[in-house]
C-alpha cells in the first residue's frame, strides 16, 4: 500500500518562499554580481517562485536560467529507458558570478554533481550556493549540503519525496512524502 503524508502546503508554502528570498537578499544584497540557475525538471517552478519573490522586494529582475544536468549524470546510461533531456536556458554568462542552484528537492546530490558539471558550459562561476526546497536527509550518496533549505524531511531510502505545483497543473501547490 502506497501510503502519502502532506509535509507542505500553502499558506506555509509562500513563507517559505518568502523567508529563503529574504535569506538570499540579506546575503547578496543588490544581486549585482549574482544570477539564479533553476534546475530541469522540477527545480525551475521553484526557482521561478524565488525569483518572483526576489523581484518583488527588490524592485527589478533578477537573472534567471534554467540548466538541464541529464547527460552530466553518471547514471544516465545505466537505466532501462533512455533519459529524456529538458531545455536549458541561460541567457547570461557566469563567468565570475556567484551563482544560486536551485532545485525542489535535494535527496543524494548526484543531480547538483551533474549541475556543477553543465554549468561549466557557461563560464566558471566565482561562487556556487545550493538553494533546496526539502533537504531529504539521510539519503547521501555525495557530502553535498545546502545552503539555503526550506525544510528538512527524515526520510527512508524507500520514500521518495512528491511535489505538486499548479503550474505543472496541481489544483494546489503541496509537497508530500510517498512510500
Amino acid at each position: 500500500m502506497n501510503q502519502q503524508r502532506l509535509v507542505l502546503a500553502s499558506p506555509l508554502l509562500e513563507i517559505v518562499v518568502s523567508r529563503l528570498a529574504q535569506q538570499l537578499i540579506e546575503n547578496h544584497q543588490d544581486f549585482a554580481d549574482t544570477v539564479l540557475l533553476g534546475m530541469q525538471p522540477r527545480g525551475i517552478y521553484f526557482a521561478e517562485r524565488v525569483s518572483r519573490e526576489l523581484s518583488r522586494a527588490l524592485g527589478r529582475e533578477v537573472p534567471l536560467g534554467y540548466l538541464d544536468a541529464t547527460f552530466y549524470r553518471d547514471d544516465f546510461r545505466r537505466r532501462d529507458t533512455p533519459l529524456r533531456p529538458n531545455t536549458t536556458h541561460v541567457p547570461f554568462v557566469i563567468e565570475n558570478k556567484r551563482v544560486i542552484l536551485i532545485d525542489d528537492v535535494l535527496a543524494t546530490g548526484r543531480m547538483v554533481r551533474a549541475a556543477l558539471d553543465a554549468m561549466t558550459a557557461f563560464g566558471r562561476p566565482r561562487k556556487v550556493e545550493l538553494l533546496v526546497l526539502i533537504d531529504r536527509r539521510y539519503n547521501r550518496d555525495l557530502p553535498i549540503k545546502p545552503d539555503y533549505t526550506g525544510m528538512k524531511v527524515n526520510t527512508l531510502e524507500s520514500q521518495r519525496v512528491l511535489v505538486e505545483w499548479t503550474e505543472q497543473g496541481a489544483d494546489a501547490d503541496r509537497i508530500w512524502l510517498v512510500g
